[in-house]
């Protein structure tokens, strides 16, 4: 059974850092594409940062610079770095994988910026 679990979420001030924690589970973490998305309030979930089994990776425009996605294939775990945090970067986090055309989905990480 696929599980994935966020952590690391929180309150930071403008220009702080946070790192987010997605643990998986139930799965070769090792060979799936990773993906972080976000959605704040009364907007539509984006794609915010995406790593594939070999690391390649790839990011929205207002995030470049600021976040690092990473995996770490012996712990299972994926990771967003998340620098020079801006208020505009409020949302719930999520991570998600597709496995054989389904979408596995953890229940969501809040992260707040305000001073």
């Amino acid at each position: 059974q696929v599980q994935l679990v966020e952590s690391g979420g929180g309150l930071v001030q403008p220009g702080g850092s946070l790192r987010l924690s997605c643990a998986a589970s139930g799965f070769i973490f090792s060979v799936y594409t990773v993906d972080w998305y976000r959605q704040a309030p009364g907007k539509q979930r984006e794609l915010v940062a995406v790593i594939t089994s070999g690391g390649s990776t790839n990011y929205i425009d207002s995030v470049k610079g600021r976040f690092t996605i990473s995996r770490d294939n012996r712990e299972n775990t994926a990771y967003l770095q998340m620098n020079s945090l801006k208020p505009e970067d409020t949302a719930i986090y999520y991570c998600h994988v597709k496995k054989l055309r389904v979408d596995y989905w953890g229940q969501g990480t809040q992260v707040t910026v305000s001073s």
